[in-house]
């Protein structure tokens, strides 16, 4: 009898790998996505968790349907295009399609855009509306307020329908990439010994309370991104739909960002919130 010996493959490395799939070798791959991907400054540690987020999703980096916005303070932001997205809906094997309607008011103006995004294993479509007030930006791209209105309607459906986590569209990972650092540096001086208590005085005054100087409710006493990955990694410990809405309820996530002059930052954390809500049951939302 012959003994069989059976081989092993061993996983290659990520690089090489990812290199293969494209016809490059590992060198030329990582400059060229370095280059066109906003890597240009990024760790290799942040690179490859890139390069990781990319290969999970089956996203053509060389494509442009993921790429990357620096973050202040360090890091990167990942960003999918809206090729990207379209790609990751209709390479799902539970895909059944997507449709859209806008509605307008009687003067014309546009309102707001429905995308009803189908599933073959679900009887219902999961349906998301999208308003213009609440995503038009005063940038060049939203000149084509149609268009773009399609898309956030389009990429909140996909989130809803198939759980697409991790990844943000342009407006919200710009957002994400400005938050400042607002923690308070340590200081480097050694900490002075107490001083010796005051002798006793004849008489205690009572006085009313001074009042809180401005300089203890700035801005610099919230700090915008610990609050944000705070939400996020509570609402991951969510065992169902209705545990998640209790705790995003229970954080008041947009009236604490709008009283902390972070107003800007609501859609960033309505796109955590959906993430979450997405790991269960799909449902209709906006």
């Amino acid at each position: 009898m012959m003994n069989v010996i059976a081989k092993i493959h061993e996983p290659k490395p990520l690089m090489v790998e990812m290199a293969d799939k494209y016809g490059l070798q590992p060198a030329e791959f990582t400059a060229t996505v370095r280059s066109t991907c906003g890597m240009g400054k990024a760790s290799a540690e942040e690179f490859a968790a890139f390069i990781m987020v990319a290969k999970e999703y089956d996203l053509n980096p060389l494509l442009k349907e993921i790429y990357a916005f620096p973050a202040k303070g360090g890091g990167i932001v990942p960003i999918v295009s809206i090729d990207g997205w379209v790609n990751l809906v209709n390479s799902h094997p539970a895909a059944d399609g997507f449709e859209f309607e806008f509605e307008h008011a009687e003067s014309g103006d546009l309102i707001s855009c429905t995308c009803r995004m189908y599933r073959k294993d679900r009887g219902r479509p999961v349906t998301v509306t999208e308003y213009l007030a609440e995503c038009v930006r005063s940038t060049d791209p939203w000149k084509m307020k149609h268009r773009m209105l399609r898309h956030k309607a389009m990429i909140q459906a996909a989130r809803y329908a198939f759980g697409f986590s991790g990844i943000y569209d342009e407006d919200e990972g710009s957002k994400i990439a400005e938050m400042r650092d607002v923690t308070p540096a340590a200081s480097s001086q050694t900490p002075r010994p107490p001083a010796p208590p005051a002798p006793p005085s004849a008489k205690v005054i009572e006085s009313d309370p001074a009042p809180e100087s401005e300089e203890q409710t700035t801005e610099s006493d919230f700090d915008l991104g610990a609050f944000l990955e705070e939400l996020e990694t509570s609402l991951a410990t969510a065992k169902d739909s209705a545990s998640a809405a209790e705790i995003w309820n229970d954080y008041d996530a947009p009236a604490i960002l709008e009283s902390n002059g972070h107003a800007d930052m609501i859609d960033a954390a309505y796109a955590i919130r959906d993430r979450a809500y997405a790991k269960f049951e799909p449902y209709n939302g906006g």
